[in-house]
Parts: structure tokens; sequence; C-alpha cells
């Protein structure tokens, strides 16, 4: 009678221990409380890399995308998601319950790459981002394809020109910047920029969608004539292409849970 006893106070701890899990995880409101923490990071980046310059503790799982890292924090698998705040953003707008802490682990500036010596079409495209961010049409852009609720509103119509083509490299995994919509057309901030710089030069834009790590290379071998997908101006990169003025400062966040 006593071992049955002793057996059924074992299953009772063991149901309790079942429904509350390991240990419910803290809740995360600042920056600091990342220190230790375990982070949910898509496989093949290097967000762990950049998690551990500044926070050399930090523990990590690995997932298959970076959606299914958010999921993770959402279950309480982790404590966090590290990777690219913008793509960030946009998943927490679209999943209530989780959101993106204000202060970045790493800060980048994000940028256009031309083939080396294109001074007429970087400066094309540095005049475009100039333009659109003095009238306002800039801010537009980021509450349309970053909005703080819901998805990204549909990309409008911009009329190309007659004088030839600009073909645009990108990569189409990186919502909001480049992405495949509803209607299987590649759309986004960075392609509607792109498609700005093609009606500056009269030019109709040819999108060209690709592997993110086949950009510079396409680039590099005149395949297309510009490239962007939340590309990180990097010392590297530069000495292969030659880089836009940054257009929007970027870097790596932390997504956690309400």
């Amino acid at each position: 009678m006593r071992v049955y006893k002793i057996t059924n106070l074992l299953a009772a701890v063991l149901v309790l221990t079942l429904l509350n899990g390991c240990g419910e995880r803290e809740k995360i409101s600042d920056f600091s409380q990342l220190a230790g923490k375990e982070f949910a990071i898509p496989t093949g980046t290097v967000a762990d890399q950049l998690v551990l310059s500044v926070f050399p503790d930090a523990k990590f799982q690995y997932f298959n995308t970076v959606l299914d890292s958010a999921i993770a924090v959402k279950t309480g698998k982790a404590d966090a998601a590290a990777y690219d705040e913008p793509i960030l953003r946009n998943i927490a707008a679209k999943n209530p319950g989780l959101r993106v802490l204000p202060e970045k682990i790493t800060t980048d500036n994000y940028g256009y790459a031309v083939k080396q010596g294109d001074i007429a079409l970087k400066e094309a495209i540095d005049s475009v981002v100039a333009e659109i961010k003095a009238d306002g049409t800039y801010d537009e852009m980021l509450r349309r394809w970053l909005p703080a609720v819901g998805a990204p509103a549909p990309m409008p119509v911009i009329e190309g020109g007659s004088e030839g083509v600009l073909r645009f490299g990108t990569a189409a995994v990186t919502e909001p910047f480049s992405f495949v919509d509803a209607s299987r057309q590649v759309v986004g901030l960075d392609v509607e920029i792109a498609a700005r710089v093609a009606k500056k030069l009269n030019r109709r834009l040819e999108v060209v969608n690709m592997d993110f790590g086949a950009m510079i290379p396409a680039l590099m071998s005149d395949k297309v004539d510009m490239i962007g997908a939340c590309i990180t101006i990097t010392e590297e990169r530069a000495q292969k292409v030659l880089f836009s003025e940054p257009y929007y400062e970027g870097g790596i966040s932390a997504l956690v849970s309400e």
C-alpha cells in the first residue's frame, strides 16, 4: 500500500511537470535580459555569430527557416529569435503575441550593388533614394511595406520606360524587401525602389529571382545590372561590387514573446 501511494505521488508530479513544461521562460521586455538566453536561429546564417559578439554566453537552437524560429519563440521552445530586423518586424506584424525589441543586437546598412565602374547607375540609385526621402514617398513606402499590424499592402504600379531594360537581381525570400506575393509576382520595398530607378532611366524593369548567394556572382558576370535584397554593405563585398549609398538601417534584432 505504501508503494502504491508513492507511485501515485510520483505520477502526479510527472503530470504537473508535463503540463507546466520544464519551467516557464522569463518574459523579456528589456534588451539586457537577452544575456544567457536561448536563441532560435535559421540554419545557414551568421546570426548566431553576431549574437555571440554581444552575448557570448548565448545558447542556440537551429531551424530550417526564420518563420520556424519565430514559431519556436511563440511556443516557448526558445527565448528569442535573432535575424534581420525588417524580416522579424514583418513576422511580428502578422503574428499576434510576438514583438521585436527596439534595440538591435548589431546594426548594418543595406544598399544596392552595381558592377564596379558603373558610376552612372549608382548615381541614379542614389538620386532616386534621395528624392523619395525628401518628398515623403519613402516614409509612405515604409508604412506600406512594414505596417505595425498585418501583411504588407500591394505594390503600386510603376510604369517603365522604353529605352531598354534594367535587369534587377534579387532573392525573393526577404519579405517585406523582396518576396513573391499572392499573384506570384516578385514585389517588396527593394523591388519598388528598383522600379523607380528604372522609371528614372526610362527603362523597363526586369526582375531576376535567384538564390541570395548567387546575386554578386550574377552581377560580376553581367547577368544583371543591379542587385538588392537586404544586402548589408561590407568592406569585403565592396571589393567586388560598387554599393549605392545606404537606403535602410537594418541589422540583427531579437524577436520575443509578448
